[in-house]
């Protein structure tokens, strides 16, 4: 990862991480766990999605970087940045959580944001010192076939932006509860 790749990580990392918890800081209790329809998530299932899927991200890229690199990536592989900028903030297309990631919906928004911020603390701390060329390692994504690990940290940032998204929609349903003084006689 040169310095360049490296800002842009930062960057996405500090940015979504800053969106996030303006949409998530001060909700009541009920605002945490509305489901705006059966099926749907509510905004602390799409906190516990992001953060477990942070926590495999880095953890897989740790595990992969402590071996030596594989043979050359090929450069299709690298052609798919531009893809991800455009498909992963995307909210058009709606996609399933692998089983692994989708949310318990057990954890309090406390825990939730505490966990969160604990992880994307975790994330911007490896961003900032890993000396690993990422670009050498790669890993299959379930949409985007091999991803470069380079490309993994970047979805981070990405992943939390759609979910950013998601959780904007679930607050303008109508039946989003009231903020507690907000509501009209």
């Amino acid at each position: 990862m040169n310095e360049q790749e490296r800002e842009l990580a930062a960057h996405h990392l500090a940015v979504s991480q800053e969106r996030l918890l303006g949409l998530i800081e001060d909700l009541s209790a009920e605002q945490w766990a509305f489901h705006p329809a059966e099926g749907r998530w509510s905004i602390g299932d799409c906190v516990e999605h992001i953060t477990r899927v942070e926590n495999r991200v880095i953890g897989f890229i740790g595990e992969k970087i402590q071996a030596p690199p594989p043979a050359q990536v090929p450069a299709s592989v690298r052609e798919k940045d531009p893809a991800l900028f455009k498909a992963v903030p995307d909210r058009t297309e709606r996609r399933q959580a692998p089983e692994a990631a989708r949310p318990e919906g057990k954890y309090t928004g406390a825990q939730l944001l505490a966990e969160f911020r604990k992880t994307r603390t975790k994330s911007a701390q490896f961003a900032a010192e890993t000396r690993a060329d990422l670009r050498s390692y790669t890993h299959p994504h379930g949409a985007f076939g091999d991803l470069d690990c380079f490309q993994w940290l970047l979805l981070l940032g990405l992943h939390a932006e759609r979910h950013a998204r998601q959780i904007e929609e679930i607050k303008a349903d109508a039946g989003f509860p009231a903020t507690a003084g907000s509501a009209t006689a």
